[in-house]
């Protein structure tokens, strides 16, 4: 289950992601908003994960089941976990150029100390790097890193990235209430984004059933704050803070596409209605995941989400 989707993206039209970590989450992080849930193995050490060859080659086959209208925009390495950790990512993005359709990463940026990880992200096309929050101790408290990095070095390297790179460079911050959504927070981390001079700086808010329950997104009045602080400093910035739709690829088999996306993008009950309707399969399927103990049913502001059971009960 390496590939799937494509699923619909603000930023990305028809994103077809590439879990490069699929396995199992493995992670620098563990975010208190993560839709996919605590992080249980959190590491730097850099690993291979999968042959490139079956990386290669499982992109290959389900680009292939794709129905007609379905081809995506962007081949993007969206993960449960990190997707610099994968030791072959730049292999990885040279041999997926051979399907002629442009490359995309979103890392969490921790690994942008490491100048072979900014050297590898630069075969890319569009890179994406997380920026929640410049201050260490509020860096500390919403993403949980593993304990040996240093934040001072992770936004080093962001910038040192952001002088060479040649490709579309993104920055994504989730804002969480009571965490960093305070004015002075915002206009700190708003500082730094300025100087990376990205083409788009994107705000972001849980939309989707977080690690912590605890976790809620800003009030309005704190999400306009930081859409126009980051205005002031006139950087290019959009809000991602509602739906992204419910048009996902599928390749006709139901059960596999579920499976396969709400491991990184856990599926709105509407999203889910539709990609069993273009798979001509009915809800049977759905409960019969829920019972095998395959995927969790988690409301969340009103609607019910479907995700991936990464650690079944044994």
């Amino acid at each position: 289950m390496i590939a799937f989707g494509p699923v619909p993206s603000r930023r990305l039209g028809l994103s077809l992601g590439i879990n490069n970590i699929a396995s199992r989450k493995v992670c620098s992080y563990s975010c208190i908003y993560c839709q996919i849930g605590l992080t249980k193995e959190q590491s730097i050490t850099r690993a291979t994960f999968y042959k490139p060859s079956v990386l290669i080659e499982e992109v290959s086959n389900h680009l292939k089941k794709l129905k007609p209208g379905y081809q995506p925009d962007y081949l993007t390495f969206v993960t449960n976990g990190e997707p610099t950790l994968d030791i072959n990512l730049g292999e990885e993005i040279r041999l997926l150029k051979q399907f002629g359709m442009p490359i995309a990463v979103i890392t969490n940026s921790s690994q942008m100390f490491d100048n072979q990880v900014r050297t590898e992200l630069m075969e890319a096309d569009w890179v994406s790097v997380k920026v929640d929050s410049t201050d260490e101790a509020t860096w500390r408290q919403i993403n949980q890193p593993v304990k040996e990095l240093n934040l001072n070095d992770i936004l080093q390297g962001i910038e040192a990235f952001a002088k060479t790179y040649k490709g579309k460079l993104h920055t994504e911050t989730m804002m969480v209430a009571g965490v960093n959504d305070e004015p002075a927070q915002i206009s700190q981390t708003a500082t730094f984004i300025a100087s990376l001079h990205p083409q788009m700086a994107y705000i972001s808010i849980p939309i989707r059933p977080p690690a912590v329950k605890s976790v809620k997104a800003p009030a309005e009045e704190k999400l306009v704050t930081a859409w126009q602080t980051y205005s002031n400093f006139g950087i290019q910035t959009e809000m991602l803070a509602g739906f992204e739709g419910t048009e996902t690829g599928f390749t006709g088999n139901a059960y596999d596409d579920i499976l396969n996306i709400s491991a990184v993008h856990p599926l709105r009950e509407d999203t889910l209605a539709s990609l069993l309707t273009h798979d001509n399969a009915g809800m049977n399927v759905v409960h019969s995941l829920v019972r095998q103990g395959l995927i969790k049913e988690v409301p969340f502001n009103g609607k019910n989400f479907y995700i991936r059971k990464l650690h079944r009960a044994k």
